[in-house]
């Protein structure tokens, strides 16, 4: 059984390697998940009897053989699967998994973050980094005995968002916002903090933040290991908000979260009304905060949203566009898209 060796594979052409994995998986009740670029893996005489995937900078898809259990092939496993990362640029790694296995991951150099009970963990790579994050953030805290924040995508930034951000910050001493980070929009990052740094320019009593690691991605969230498919979202939901009440709100001395409205979108929707539990009523460590939810404001007799402004510019529809976002948004679409 020391005659294993560890190598890399990439899914994708490698369909001999992949069918073993998927079947390994198979045995623990874990599904394939399609997003992973790279697979480590132990073999045995062309045997996979061990795996570990990455998917950027998330370990996904870990498996062992029954005979490989206990042995030093999980450790090694784990080592080999973080080298490849590293060598890769990620050098903080997050891992998620059902908590049942929370004690083998931790084993591996894996330290827990949050858990929804029964369903999911999630782990990282270092002890230390939420803490390192977390002092940075307490280096922003501002005074005042209401503090609020908001976390938005914006994308893009509209009228809609400013007047949420505008009427949050004049309910608070100070708000926090912040901009998701990752960029799986039409917009990347890059413009998107422009146009919000343009647009609450004249707000007052507002910080602007960029988003991190710790405002969790859909892209990257695993459901091959979740029996009820059903239960994906609202897992995910209490991981980012789990995060956000027992790490992100304490560091700032956030008491309250500004959310509009969600007549469109379903996911949004139910994110909003998620947030009540996690934020407001579940088990945790850390105090309660209060949810403020606010209504949209209206252009035209309909509700202003990031999607109906991507609508309006996929028609060319400049007089609406003007209804619905900020000048330095306006500015930006049309020299972006050839509209006049």
């Amino acid at each position: 059984m020391n005659d294993y060796e560890f190598r890399c594979i990439d899914p994708r052409f490698d369909l001999n390697e992949r069918e073993q994995i998927r079947a390994l998986l198979s045995g623990y009740e874990l599904g394939f998940d399609e997003g992973i670029q790279t697979f480590v893996i132990a073999a045995e005489q062309g045997q996979v009897k061990a795996c570990a995937g990455l998917d950027g900078n998330v370990v996904k898809c870990v498996a062992l053989a029954p005979e490989f259990r206990g042995e030093s092939v999980s450790l090694k496993l784990m080592t080999e699967v973080v080298n490849v990362a590293y060598e890769r640029g990620h050098t903080h790694l997050f891992l998620y998994t059902h908590p049942k296995n929370k004690l083998f991951f931790q084993g591996c150099g894996f330290y827990p973050l949050v858990e929804v009970p029964d369903y999911v963990t999630l782990l990282e790579s270092t002890p230390f980094g939420i803490r390192r994050y977390c002092e940075e953030l307490q280096q922003l805290r501002q005074p005042g005995s209401k503090i609020g924040c908001i976390v938005m995508n914006a994308n893009p930034f509209t009228l809609g968002h400013q007047y949420l951000v505008r009427t949050a910050a004049a309910q608070c001493d100070w708000l926090h916002v912040f901009l998701v980070r990752e960029d799986a929009s039409q917009f990347p990052f890059r413009e998107r903090f422009a146009l919000v740094e343009a647009g609450i320019a004249g707000i007052p009593k507002v910080t602007l933040h960029k988003g991190s690691k710790y405002m969790i991605s859909r892209a990257t969230f695993p459901d091959y290991f979740f029996k009820e498919k059903g239960k994906v979202g609202a897992c995910f939901t209490g991981i980012d908000l789990l995060l956000f009440r027992e790490y992100i709100a304490p560091a700032l001395g956030v008491t309250h979260r500004f959310v509009g409205s969600e007549p469109f979108c379903e996911t949004t929707c139910q994110y909003n009304l998620d947030m009540r539990h996690w934020l407001q009523d579940a088990p945790s460590r850390s105090p309660a905060l209060e949810v403020v939810e606010l209504p949209r404001t209206e252009a035209g007799g309909r509700a202003i949203s990031a999607s109906e402004v991507r609508r309006a510019l996929q028609a060319g529809d400049v007089a609406r566009l003007r209804q619905l976002v900020p000048e330095a948004t306006l500015a930006l679409l049309c020299k972006n898209y050839g509209l006049n």
